[in-house]
């Protein structure tokens, strides 16, 4: 029986969000909260698995918030990991795009590590497939945090006591890049988000969200399209897509080849959303409303842009309703201290 109605709900549900303007519907919010499960998986964030290679400890996840917040990672000893992944900034650099340790420009907006443990794919093109791979690629790249000398590397971490001492206990042997890496990963899967408003209303108490970010969820779903590519726990169908954000970089496709993939990005995903301004993969947009206006209005022409990408016609009340709902993904995070 239970099943049958949860079905009926949601039917009628699906049905009310295909009118342009159902506004502070109350039937709509009370058939939304009638719902034991949300659609499109939206929900908890799940029990998140480790590599077999790399089980985390505690002291594998110390050692890595250690050399998370370490300029000695960098080339010039000038920057860190956090340089660019800062926890006080939603654990990217609040800039449209990052500055490597020479003062080069990067083509890119620096990610949110949030949740990244999550992600199938790292880097918006998704060229690493674990997060052991692509902490590798920022540290050594000339363009980044310029630490081409494996060796030089090795060097410092050595000299160093507590380093010398930690990598002895944690892997067995002295320093080496495979294990810095395995280390910073495992830091980086303890930066998790799932304790949201969003969540609390996900697992039972209906309070936990107003009126009107119980519309925007309604909207997110169903007007104006954001669960088509940002669904499931994480709010992403970890699937890359062109929006229509061309600034001559070619995205997947240069991973791939295939022209399907041409402008494509990797979905981000959005809880905490909020917390790390600007936005989309080149920083070009710089609110969470104008991000909303941005596919309101179909977002811009352009080469292989998404079919997915269309005028919404979402009114003023919309748009804000939809932008508290996004603002409900956000939770206190607790940010690791530097050492």
């Amino acid at each position: 029986m239970q099943i049958a109605h949860h079905a009926r709900v949601a039917v009628v549900l699906a049905g009310l969000l295909h009118f342009p303007a159902f506004g502070q519907s109350t039937d709509a919010e009370r058939m939304l909260d009638s719902l034991r499960e949300l659609p499109v998986g939206l929900g908890a964030s799940p029990q998140l698995t480790t590599p077999a290679d790399n089980p985390p400890s505690i002291l594998k996840i110390e050692l890595g918030r250690r050399l998370f917040f370490d300029p000695q990672l960098s080339g010039n000893q000038t920057m860190s990991c956090s340089t660019c992944h800062d926890p006080a900034k939603g654990f990217s650099d609040g800039q449209s795009r990052p500055t490597g340790s020479h003062g080069t420009k990067l083509l890119r907006h620096t990610p949110s590590l949030l949740n990244v443990a999550y992600n199938p794919y790292q880097f918006w093109d998704g060229r690493a497939l674990s997060l052991e791979e692509q902490v590798i690629e920022p540290l050594t790249s000339n363009r980044e945090m310029s630490m081409t000398d494996e060796g030089e590397l090795v060097s410092r971490l050595t000299k160093d006591t507590y380093y010398r001492e930690m990598f002895k206990s944690v892997f067995g042997g002295e320093p080496s890049l495979g294990d810095v890496a395995k280390a910073l990963a495992a830091f980086e899967r303890t930066i998790v988000s799932r304790g949201s408003r969003f969540d609390r209303y996900a697992a039972g108490d209906k309070s936990a969200l107003t009126a009107s970010e119980k519309d925007g969820l309604i909207l997110f779903i169903g007007k104006a399209h954001c669960a088509r590519c940002h669904d499931g726990p994480n709010f992403t169908d970890n699937k890359f897509h062109n929006i229509g954000i061309g600034n001559g970089d070619d995205g997947r496709y240069r991973i791939t080849r295939l022209e399907e993939d041409w402008g494509a990005f990797k979905t981000p995903g959005l809880r905490n959303v909020a917390a790390h301004p600007p936005y989309m993969h080149d920083g070009s947009i710089s609110t969470l409303g104008a991000v909303i206006d941005y596919y309101d209005r179909g977002g811009n022409p352009g080469k292989g842009k998404s079919p997915f990408i269309y005028r919404l016609g979402l009114s003023s009340s919309e748009e804000r309703d939809l932008l508290a709902f996004l603002r409900a993904l956000n939770e206190p995070v607790d940010h690791p201290k530097q050492p």
